[in-house]
């Protein structure tokens, strides 16, 4: 299995949200923590606004910020937001009826139990289990609260 990039990066905002609750985020700050576009991080957002995991706050000091707890969203909720399709093979897909086997085949057993289990695992790792007991991730992603400026939180 293999996430696509959108889903990298939607666990990486939610990631830097986490270790920094305290303060609104802003896309451009988190953009430059990551090295990526601003505009490409604003393509992920919307899904992530939709599901609820993250809030933005509009305005001259608006930004973003977790929508729940760290520790209520899952990976596999986000990778779930984000991906468009776990087909892992063809007999996957809505209405795939070429292959004579689809309703007995081992191969289509296998890989449904390789996604169960790939999904599973996700389930089992939160947001907050990322940043927490992690004293260097705040310092690497640029949150050292010595140099960033407090904001406003409404």
């Amino acid at each position: 299995m293999r996430l696509t990039r959108q889903t990298n990066y939607a666990i990486r905002i939610l990631m830097y949200c986490a270790a920094n609750p305290s303060r609104l985020s802003r896309v451009g700050e988190i953009a430059s923590a990551y090295n990526v576009s601003e505009l490409f991080l604003f393509k992920i957002l919307q899904p992530l606004v939709e599901a609820g995991f993250v809030e933005t706050v509009r305005g001259r000091n608006g930004g973003v910020r977790l929508g729940r707890s760290a520790d209520a969203i899952t990976l596999r909720q986000v990778a779930e937001v984000t991906e468009e399709s776990f087909a892992m093979a063809e007999c996957f897909e809505t209405g795939a009826t070429d292959c004579p086997l689809i309703d007995s085949c081992a191969l289509n057993a296998a890989l449904r139990a390789a996604l169960d289990a790939f999904l599973g695992t996700l389930d089992r790792y939160t947001v907050a289990s990322l940043v927490d007991g992690s004293s260097s991730i705040k310092l690497r992603l640029g949150l050292d609260t010595a140099t960033v400026p407090e904001r406003e939180v409404a």
